[in-house]
């Protein structure tokens, strides 16, 4: 197959430079179209559900919310991990599913599940929900709403809050791939009716009294509608306050007919709901939101839709105030990508420069390099078809060294081929294509198989799952695909550009690349003679090197994927427990402004304080989240790189008393915390039921991990310390006074909390109306002390007097995996790698921290997620190998060889792992990916030199050494030129230093390094292994010989009476014309005419053609007279021309069918004689090897007697000179059988060595034997043909049907419907009929021919009859001289000469007759043969 896509595209250079074109168009749309973004979303399968419950303590929002929903959650399929955090007012759990399993269904399911634990959570305590689709990257487009300089003073946090929650966030919403906008900071806005609790005690009246007052009076109605004829009027009530002023009117109560209004108790006013997260902006509150994207989206597409939608927004916000983005994605998606772009160009470059060099032709190094951006392009297509992304990670791995190989195996074959056939030659465009197509294909099953490998070792990383599946996925498929548009490219359009463009005229000139390579060849040569000569010294090199990688490798600490440089940071400040949120923007104005004073490479500074509106990330007051948004790296002046910016942050800080701070990066935030529930990079997690315990186990933990070496930062999870009022109840007490809890939790909840009595309207903006005390008096523990709770007979009583109030330090948080408790220690990793910190810190809690029962630890985050990836790898890496070494088993079909190449894969292995060392790069993923691609990559230096040996071994080299040094010697170029490219394509990625490189470079530097090491010592080990093998191989063939030494002695003494030629089979007269009639491409084109007309001769009755017709007439003018017309019209010919059509096609069947059985005669008739022309080279071998031994002998005889004086000087001469006559006929009669086997050869379309065997006598043909003639026969047809192109002309006058159908339309109205039919008669048919005369005319001129070639045949059967029996005659004749008279007339003659009865020329002349008949009995028997063949062929006997 591959051999004709070859033939194919150099043959329609068009067709495939327009696939080319189409290739190029396709793939420049893909790009603008392809989702783009910084990394894979690595993000876990999960569900988020956040319940909101103001006033219930952390205690009761895990035991009436948390707890029912985590059961209800349980029992549903394919989880992974439930994990949950309870505070106060909020629970948020987390729902971890399979990656397998359909985010939609698992939302579905949780609904379900919600519904039903509803009921098991008190009614108002507050209402599940389920958090938007998005994800770790979902959070695209983080902004701020404030006022524009000079109206500071005219826009309040709560003027901006509504803004943004009624203007800017309605809008943004509803954006294709925006699944929610957050809103953030601010006062919610609230109508609150603010009670002074002495004034209405003094008039008896209770906070109760006010909220029913409210409920009853905030209300519409309808009162269906009245019908009046003709009218109907329906009927609604306006009772909704819709201001301060209708509320404050409000009837509480009528005391002595007096009213009582709300304006009387209470104070009316705009309020703030309790809010429990804040942001602040380079030291000042401000209102903001976060635009989060759909899981999945383009984050591209929707960053670009959201900005132009904020303009959009702008314009319709009011006079002053304005959106200011401080933190958008395309920042570091553009850096990312601008980092693959330079690392590609750089590589593509380089590729580029290095196959210019090493190819010796510029030309040939375009076309090399031009399948780069081709091969570019198809993946991008196809990346775009299949919904990848392009980022980091899917882009970052492709090297051009590796989707060339294929195209460089060609083309360095090809300009090899031509160099060597057609040095100082000009080729022409024909003789150019098909040296292209012969190159080609015969080394495209190497170029295809090296690309194979790199395809079959990405295989496995398909297989990989979960965080390190989606981030090496997209780059194993986008590299294969990559290559496979190289595979497909070197097949097709590399073999049509190298025919098209590469020069015809072939110099032979030295080139830059030809001094390259002797430089090479001088510096490699003695290492291998060296090699050779101490096989054991250097092997033993080889595998103390490898043992000294592998304990190094042991050594080497390791991390999951190196942390992404995002180029911002972040930062995350801890207050002590229970500090207030007002604490914390003050603490946090500090901060900023502390930075923003200190560290001038911050533009801004931005930071989270507490829970958003939606809390999808449910942090206390105490912690805020700081975004620092820095200037481009290359302007730091404070420090060199992140780790020392910490550094130079936490000195800023540290003048701030107790303040805890943790680093790290906006995205790396987010990702930890939605995947592991801690933002840290290493997660130690403590569990137990107590969180007492778990709190002091865990600062004393801290205390011993602080100590350890590497740790960046420590801090514990916050889960004790949040001051509490706790309001014990009394139950006798309760009894005493007739109270129940219920209605005593209501004046509690309605006093401090509020409660909401209604909603106010402004236009389409809502806001709450809510009851609660006046803010005075809800400043401390005495108020709650002295409210007062009213009794059925209307006396009131303090509430202390029926509970008892105590402030104490109660649970802040309560955290859960899978319904167990724990609490987290998160330590962020600092100038170490994450496997190494977490083994000390085990070793250093193991031995320095005791726990009590049913307490233990376990350690997630990233360790977790490296342990997950090693244990996959240690799967997917085997299963590279083992594809790779079945790969290489098929193809050579060795056990020992396939073994053999794959010692490239420790050799490299080597190489990988010290170049990790010397760089100072942990193990991590991508460097365990480097790895996979390294061993698919190393082992083709191994193929390419193990496939050459056994081609020189097959030619006939049989000498180990001499193998070894010619093969390494010629493929040095190849071996060099694959290895230059692929490890040289990865520099750039390794030496980059841009946004991204961090994940690039330990793939890189493995790649690089395991390349150097494995090309050097594939290039010395190897072949020395080669020549053990090949020894060990040989000496086992060796002992199977001797076994079979006295078999194959007894063989050939039962065939000693014969000369047995070394030829591998006997083919007979027979087997030759069947291999040449099955093979020769004169007989395939013979078959394929047939087939052509047997197609032809199938086709029958065809209808005519079909037109359809438009017709306007009067269309000039409006004068009501147009008419348009619309038809179709059918032809329907006659059967009789199809008959005739049809019968001529048969005849002319016929006439094809003839000629194929004269080609195949033709065939038959010239393997005949060239069989028999060996046959007779071979016995004129014989004979004259035999004249030459006997002029030889008696040479010798000659000078023995012309040295003893019994002959003269020219018997001497003249025997002299007769037998370098007959040294010459032999070495012609040789050249005469080597030129007539290869020829035969060629007939039969083979190339293995055959010899022939002897022909049997053939049989005269008796002159009674019929005229059965292909020839006549021949002439027969020809004139069936004739007769049927005359009925063919005859059928042109038969009348043709037609059948038509139209419509008319007028333009003053009315339709027409018409059909017609009709007959086409040829009555002008004057042209025709002189056609059919002159075609009669054509059957008597056929009539003749079929009588001239029976005479002509009949004339020569009787001339060849003769020849055959005169030749026949002489055949015998000669035959009974040359096998009986000749060999007798020889040994008497020389007897005779040696006895000296006869002198030399009596002798001379005995040889010269022997030789005479000999060469007349050849020349009987070839007359013969031909006059026979010719025979066969006038008369196919």
């Amino acid at each position: 197959m591959f051999d004709k896509i070859i033939a194919y595209s150099v043959r329609s250079k068009l067709m495939v430079g327009l696939f080319t074109i189409a290739l190029v168009i396709w793939g420049v749309y893909s790009a603008t179209q392809i989702p783009i973004d910084a990394v894979p979303d690595i993000t876990n399968n999960q569900v988020q559900i956040y319940t909101v419950s103001p006033t219930l303590a952390t205690q009761e929002v895990e035991q009436f919310i948390t707890t029912p929903i985590e059961l209800s959650l349980q029992n549903l399929q394919d989880i992974t991990e439930i994990r949950s955090i309870s505070k106060f007012g909020l629970s948020v759990i987390t729902v971890v599913f399979e990656e397998s399993h359909d985010i939609y269904l698992a939302r579905q399911l949780i609904t379900e599940r919600i519904k039903e634990a509803q009921d098991a959570i008190p009614e108002g305590l507050g209402t599940p929900e389920m958090a938007p689709i998005s994800t770790g990257l979902g959070e695209i487009y983080q902004y701020v709403v404030r006022p524009e300089e000079g109206f500071e003073d005219q826009y309040s946090t709560v003027e901006l809050r509504s803004i943004q929650d009624w203007i800017v966030k309605r809008q943004l919403s509803g954006i294709p791939g925006v699944a929610e906008v957050n809103s953030m900071g601010g006062h919610l806005k609230q109508y609150e009716v603010a009670v002074d609790p002495s004034l209405i005690r003094s008039l008896g009246i209770d906070v109760n009294n006010i909220f029913e007052a409210l409920v009853k009076s905030n209300e519409n109605t309808g009162g269906a509608y009245i019908e009046k004829n003709p009218n109907t009027y329906y009927i609604r009530t306006e009772g909704i306050a819709t201001s301060l002023a209708d509320i404050g009117n409000i009837v509480v109560k009528v005391v002595s007919g007096r009213p009582i209004l709300i304006n009387d108790v209470a104070t009316v006013q705009f309020g703030k709901a309790p809010r429990y997260g804040a942001l602040v902006r380079n030291g000042k509150e401000v209102v903001g939101g976060k635009v989060m994207m759909f899981k999945g989206a383009n984050s591209s597409e929707v960053t670009e839709l959201v900005k132009e939608r904020v303009d959009q927004v702008q314009k319709s916000l009011p006079e002053g105030v304005m959106i200011e983005p401080y933190l958008v994605r395309d920042k570091l998606v553009s850096e990312a990508i601008g980092t693959v772009e330079k690392n590609l160009i750089e590589g593509g470059l380089i590729v580029l420069l290095i196959l210019v060099l090493m190819l010796g032709n510029w030309r040939a190094g375009l076309i090399v390099a031009s399948v780069i951006p081709l091969a570019m392009l198809f993946a991008l297509a196809m990346m775009n078809l299949f919904g990848i992304s392009a980022n980091l990670m899917s882009l970052g791995a492709i090297d051009f060294g590796l989707i060339v190989d294929g195209a460089i195996i060609i083309v360095e074959s090809i300009v090899f081929r031509l160099h060597l056939k057609f040095a100082g030659k000009r080729l022409d465009a024909a003789t150019m294509d098909r040296e292209v197509i012969d190159s080609s294909q015969k080394i495209r099953s190497s170029a295809a198989f090296g690309e194979i490998i790199i395809l079959m070792v990405y295989i496995p990383i398909l297989a990989l799952v979960g965080i390190e599946g989606k981030m090496f996925k997209p780059m194993a498929q986008t590299v294969m695909l990559a290559i496979a548009g190289a595979l497909i490219l070197s097949l097709t359009y590399v073999p049509m550009m190298t025919a098209l463009f590469l020069n015809k005229n072939v110099t032979i000139k030295k080139t830059f690349a030809d001094r390259i390579i002797a430089f090479f060849e001088r510096l490699y040569a003695p290492v291998l003679e060296y090699a050779l000569r101490y096989k054991r010294l250097f092997v033993g090199l080889a595998l103390v090197m490898f043992i000294g990688s592998l304990i190094g490798f042991s050594r080497m600490g390791g991390e999951f994927i190196p942390t992404l440089e995002e180029g911002d940071l972040a930062l995350q400040h801890i207050l002590p427990p229970g500090s207030s949120l007002s604490q914390s923007v003050n603490t946090s104005a500090m901060i900023q402004n502390k930075l923003m004073e200190d560290i001038p490479e911050i533009l801004d500074a931005v930071v989270n304080i507490g829970s958003a509106e939606i809390p999808t990330d449910p942090m206390p007051v105490e912690i805020g989240d700081h975004i620092l948004v820095m200037k481009p790296k290359d302007e730091w002046t404070t420090a060199k790189d992140r780790l020392g910016m910490f550094e130079a942050i936490e000195a800023s800080l540290s003048g701030i008393p107790g303040v805890g701070l943790e680093f790290s990066q906006p995205i790396q935030l987010r990702f930890n915390e939605l995947m592991t529930g801690t933002k840290a990079d290493i997660a130690i997690k403590l569990y137990g039921q107590d969180l007492d315990i778990l709190y002091s186990k865990a600062k004393e933990a801290e205390l011993i991990i602080s100590k350890i070496d590497g740790v960046g930062t420590v801090n514990v999870e916050q889960t004790v310390g949040m001051p509490q009022i706790i309001i014990s109840y009394d139950y006798a007490k309760l009894a005493q006074y007739g109270l129940h809890v219920k209605e005593v939790n209501r004046f509690v909840r309605s006093a401090f909390a509020g409660e909401k009595a209604g909603v106010i309207y402004e236009g389409e903006r809502r806001f709450d109306l809510v009851v609660r005390l006046d803010e005075k008096n809800r400043q401390g523990i005495d108020d709650v002390s002295g409210l007062f709770i009213s009794l059925e007979n209307g006396a009131q009583v303090p509430l202390e007097n029926v509970a008892n109030i105590e402030l104490i330090n109660a649970p802040m948080q309560i955290s859960r995996d899978n319904t167990n408790r724990r609490i987290v220690i998160g330590v962020n990793v600092g100038d170490t790698d994450v496997e190494t910190l977490v083994e000390n810190i085990q070793d250093k809690l193991d031995a320095s921290l005791s726990l009590p029962a049913g307490y233990y630890f376990t350690y997630g985050g990233q360790f977790e997620n490296l342990k997950a990836a090693n244990a996959r790898l240690a799967i997917a890496v085997p299963m590279a190998l083992a594809l790779i070494f079945l790969l290489l088993y098929f193809t050579f079909g060795s056990f020992t060889q396939a073994t053999l190449i794959c010692t490239a894969i420790p050799l490299s292995a080597i190489g990988g792992v010290w170049a990790l060392y010397l760089r100072g790069l942990p193990f991590s993923i991508s460097a365990g990916i480097g790895f996979i691609a390294l061993f698919g990559v190393a082992v083709l230096n191994g193929i390419v030199l193990i496939g050459y040996f056994n081609q020189l071994k097959k030619e006939g080299m049989l000498d180990i050494v001499e193998r070894i040094k010619v093969g390494t010697r010629v493929r040095l170029r190849p071996v060099i030129m694959t290895a230059a490219v692929a490890s040289l394509g990865f520099l750039p990625m390794a030496l980059s230093t841009s946004g991204g490189a961090e994940v690039q470079r330990p793939l890189a530097t493995v790649v690089i390094g395991g390349l150097i090491t494995a090309t050097f010592l594939t290039l010395i080990i190897l072949p020395i292994l080669y020549s053990w093998t090949e020894r060990w191989a040989d000496r086992k063939r060796q002992k199977k010989s001797l076994k079979l030494n006295t078999m194959v002695t007894l063989l050939l003494l039962l065939a000693s009476t014969t000369v047995i030629q070394a030829q591998d089979e006997v083919i007979s007269l027979e087997e030759a014309i069947q291999l040449t009639l099955q093979n020769h491409p004169t007989a395939q084109a013979a078959e394929l005419s047939v087939e052509r007309m047997e197609q032809l001769s199938r086709i029958g009755y065809g209808l005519g053609n079909t037109e359809v017709y438009y017709q306007g007439d009067a269309l000039s003018e409006p004068n009501g007279q147009r008419v348009v017309q619309l038809g179709v019209r059918q032809e329907i010919p006659l059967p009789m021309a199809a008959w005739a059509s049809k019968n001529l096609r048969r005849a002319e069947l016929g006439s094809t069918e003839i000629d194929r059985e004269l080609t195949l005669t033709e065939l038959r008739m010239e393997v005949t004689l060239v069989y028999t022309d060996i046959q007779l080279a071979r016995r004129a071998e014989e004979v004259y090897r035999k004249n030459d031994s006997m002029y030889v002998e008696n040479l010798s005889r000659a000078k023995l007697r012309l040295d003893l004086g019994e002959a003269s000087s020219l018997e001497f001469l003249s025997i002299s000179s007769r037998a370098n006559e007959a040294s010459l006929y032999l070495a012609q009669a040789e050249m005469d059988l080597l030129t007539l086997n290869s020829r035969l050869q060629l007939l039969m379309g083979r190339t293995n060595p055959f010899s022939t065997e002897p022909i049997e006598a053939q049989q005269i043909p008796s002159l009674t034997d019929s005229l059965d003639s292909p020839i006549l026969q021949r002439a027969m047809v020809s004139r069936e043909v004739e007769e049927a192109r005359l009925k063919m002309d005859k059928a042109a006058l038969i009348p043709k049907l037609s059948v038509g159908y139209a419509v008319q339309d007028y333009d003053d109205g009315g339709r027409f419907y018409g059909m017609q039919g009709g007959l086409s008669i040829p009555l002008l048919n004057g042209s025709w009929r002189k056609q059919i005369k002159a075609q009669r005319f054509a059957i008597d001129i056929a009539d003749a021919q079929v009588s001239a070639s029976r005479l002509d045949l009949e004339s020569r059967r009787v001339e060849l009859m003769n020849k055959i029996t005169i030749t026949a005659q002489g055949v015998t004749i000669y035959k009974e001289l040359v096998n009986t008279i000749d060999p007798e007339l020889l040994r008497i003659a020389q007897l005779n000469y040696q006895a000296g009865e006869i002198d030399y020329l009596q002798l001379l002349n005995a040889i010269d007759t022997s030789i005479r008949n000999f060469n007349e009995y050849r020349n009987k028997v070839k007359e013969h043969v031909q006059a026979l063949t010719a025979y066969d062929y006038l008369f196919n006997r």
